[in-house]
């Protein structure tokens, strides 16, 4: 008795032109990814109003962030030992106004303006190149208004309305989860081995869930921040190597394959 099945179809064998059109497309996804990540990057890169992007920025967007400022903490506790007292309540009431920016270098306010008692106290080791201080002055330096205004804000961040979080995954939860899927479904078209697109699918797949999850969860505690970021990252790897696999199956040698095969019993 002799019994058909119809195999999953092979990418290798469509026609010439379906597989060129095939790679374009999936590289043109693939770019796309890649310009979202960067995207993203300048999205939040200042959204906890510090340079550079570090998890406090998607904790500022996802949950907030409220904080004093480095250099007023640093007051509080002491540092500089030797700075009088007069001195340190005099920045340590600037620092807590709301005239920060105003009254930095202000004339009215004479030697007691917070840029003159810096410069008088402080530029010893925080200075550029300065010789005391073992390099703080390069890590931490205050001789200019640009080097000191991050430092002295204190932060009240608020969190994204939850309006927008429920647009962003009223949109992206449906197409990035289309997204995998369909290439989830190419790859398992190719010659490669079943396990290695499981294993990739399975690990993007987790990876959008705990992506979306966690800028919801993130509003009740910051430490989903680390979920997102994770999950965001697993789920973009997994499109990456996924798209990768299927241009290279579309694109080595390899013949028409067969879509049916016979068993024989």
């Amino acid at each position: 008795m002799t019994t058909s099945k119809l195999a999953w179809p092979r990418l290798r064998s469509l026609g010439l032109l379906t597989r060129l059109g095939l790679v374009f497309m999936v590289l043109t996804l693939i770019g796309g990814y890649i310009i979202s990540g960067v995207y993203l990057q300048w999205k939040y890169e200042n959204r906890d109003e510090r340079p550079k992007l570090t998890i406090k920025d998607i904790e500022a967007a996802y949950h907030g962030v409220s904080s004093s400022s480095p250099l007023l903490e640093s007051l509080k506790s002491g540092h500089p030992e030797d700075l009088p007292d007069p001195e340190r309540e005099a920045l340590i009431a600037w620092l807590e106004s709301d005239r920060v920016n105003q009254d930095f270098d202000n004339f009215d306010l004479g030697d007691m303006a917070p840029s003159e008692i810096i410069a008088v106290n402080c530029l010893d080791c925080h200075a550029r190149g300065a010789d005391q201080g073992d390099g703080i002055g390069d890590e931490v330096p205050l001789e200019y208004w640009d080097d000191i205004q991050p430092i002295s804000t204190s932060r009240d961040i608020q969190p994204k309305d939850l309006e927008i979080v429920a647009l962003s995954t009223h949109v992206h939860a449906p197409s990035l989860s289309m997204v995998l899927i369909m290439v989830t479904l190419l790859c398992s078209m190719t010659r490669w081995p079943g396990m290695l697109t499981g294993v990739i699918a399975s690990a993007g797949g987790i990876g959008i869930f705990f992506d979306i999850a966690g800028q919801w969860l993130a509003r009740l505690d910051p430490l989903w921040a680390y979920a997102i970021v994770v999950g965001g990252f697993a789920s973009s790897v997994g499109v990456g190597l996924l798209g990768a696999l299927v241009i290279l199956d579309l694109m080595l040698p390899g013949g028409k394959g067969a879509s049916v095969e016979s068993d024989a019993s």
